[in-house]
C-alpha cells in the first residue's frame, strides 16, 4: 500500500488531540500533600534540604493546610518534630504533641480535608530507630505496643487515617485491634507496605531529625533487590485489616507499584520521597532540568503505574501547573 496508512503522530497533532486520547489522567485530587509539624506557634522555616518545604507550627499549618483544600487537594500526611526524644519515643502519643494538636487546629478550620498522620518511632527515639532498641537489635513485638498508642492519639485528636511507617511485622493487626478496642472503627490505615530501604530518604531525615544514631534500617525495611518479597508484605498488611497500601520509594519501583495494583486492585498509594523531589529541585536550579516539565512527568509515570494516590511535596505546585495546562 505504498507509505503507511495508519499514522499515529494525526492524533498527537494537537494539545486538544493529545488529551483526548490519553490514557493517563493526572489531578490535584490524586495528591496527599505531607507537612512537618513542630511545637511553639508562629513557625515558619524552610527546610534547606527540601526548597519550598517548611516546619510549620500547628497555628501555621492551618494556612498551608486550607490553601492546599482550596487548590482541589484533599489531604494532607502529618509528620511530627517533638519537644524532646527518648529511648521508646513517648512524646509520639503524648496529648499536646505537635501532631496531634496540628489534627485538632485542622479538624476544626478545615473539615473536609482528609487527615493523616504518620505513625512510627523514628521521630520521637533519641537513637532515631522505628523500633524499641536492645543494644544493637531492634526489637519487633515491643515496639507494636508503642505504635499503637501513637495511632490512638492521633485517632483520639481527630485523625481520619493513620499510616504506619515502621515496617514492624504485625503493626498494622495491633493498630487495628487497638482502634477498635476504642470505638474507632471509622478510622482508615494506610499501611507503608512496601517500603525499601532506599537511599532516597536523606533529605526526609534531615526535615524529621530522624536518621539513625547507630547503624542503618536494613534489618526492617525492605530490601531493594526484592519484589516478590513487596507482594507478600502488601498481602499480609491486607489479611491484617490495612484500607489502603503503600509503596515507597515510587520512582525506582515502579515495577513494584505496577505489580501491586495487577495483584491485589485496592487503593494503592506511593509516595514521591524527598530524595526524588530534591534532585528535581536540584538540578532545576542549575538550568539541567524544566522543573515544571520534569515533576509533572515523574507523577504522571507513578499514576500510569498505577498509583490511586500519591504523596508529593510537589502537591501544590503541581496543582497550579495541572490548572494552567500540561
Amino acid at each position: 500500500m505504498g507509505f503507511p496508512v495508519v499514522r499515529p503522530r494525526r492524533l498527537r497533532r494537537t494539545p486538544q488531540l493529545r488529551r483526548l486520547v490519553a490514557e493517563t489522567s493526572l489531578d490535584p485530587g490524586d495528591f496527599i500533600y505531607p507537612l512537618f509539624v513542630v511545637p511553639g506557634s508562629g513557625v515558619k522555616e524552610e527546610i534547606p534540604s527540601m526548597p519550598g518545604n517548611y516546619h510549620w507550627s500547628a497555628d501555621l499549618v492551618v494556612e498551608e493546610a486550607a490553601a492546599a483544600w482550596q487548590e482541589g487537594i484533599p489531604a494532607v500526611l502529618l509528620f511530627g518534630i517533638p519537644e524532646y526524644k527518648d529511648a521508646q519515643g513517648s512524646a509520639g502519643w503524648r496529648e499536646d504533641g505537635p501532631v496531634q494538636r496540628a489534627i485538632r487546629a485542622l479538624k476544626r478550620a478545615v473539615p473536609e480535608l482528609v487527615v493523616m498522620t504518620d505513625v512510627c518511632l523514628c521521630d520521637y527515639t533519641d537513637h532515631g530507630h522505628c523500633g524499641v532498641v536492645k543494644g544493637q537489635e531492634i526489637l519487633n513485638d515491643p515496639t507494636l505496643d508503642l505504635l499503637a498508642r501513637i495511632a490512638l492519639s492521633h485517632a483520639e485528636a481527630g485523625a481520619d487515617v493513620v499510616a504506619p511507617s515502621d515496617m514492624m511485622d504485625g503493626r498494622v493487626a495491633a493498630i487495628r485491634q487497638r482502634l477498635d478496642e476504642h470505638g474507632f472503627t471509622h478510622v482508615a490505615i494506610m499501611s507503608y507496605a512496601a517500603k525499601y530501604a532506599s537511599a532516597m530518604y536523606g533529605p526526609f531525615r534531615e526535615a524529621a531529625q530522624s536518621a539513625p544514631q547507630f547503624g542503618d534500617r536494613r534489618s526492617y525495611q525492605m530490601d531493594p533487590p526484592n519484589s516478590d518479597e513487596a507482594l507478600r508484605e502488601i498481602e499480609l498488611d491486607l489479611e491484617e485489616g490495612a484500607d489502603i497500601v503503600m509503596v515507597k520509594p515510587a520512582l525506582a519501583y515502579l515495577d513494584v507499584i505496577a505489580r501491586a495494583k495487577e495483584a491485589f486492585g485496592v487503593p494503592l498509594a506511593a509516595y514521591n520521597v524527598s530524595g526524588e523531589f530534591s534532585m528535581v529541585k536540584a538540578a532545576a536550579r542549575l538550568g539541567w532540568l524544566d522543573e515544571r516539565r520534569t515533576a509533572l512527568e515523574i507523577l504522571l509515570g507513578i499514576k500510569r503505574a498505577g498509583a490511586d494516590m500519591i504523596i508529593t511535596y510537589f502537591a501544590r505546585d503541581a496543582a497550579r501547573w495541572l490548572k494552567e495546562g500540561l
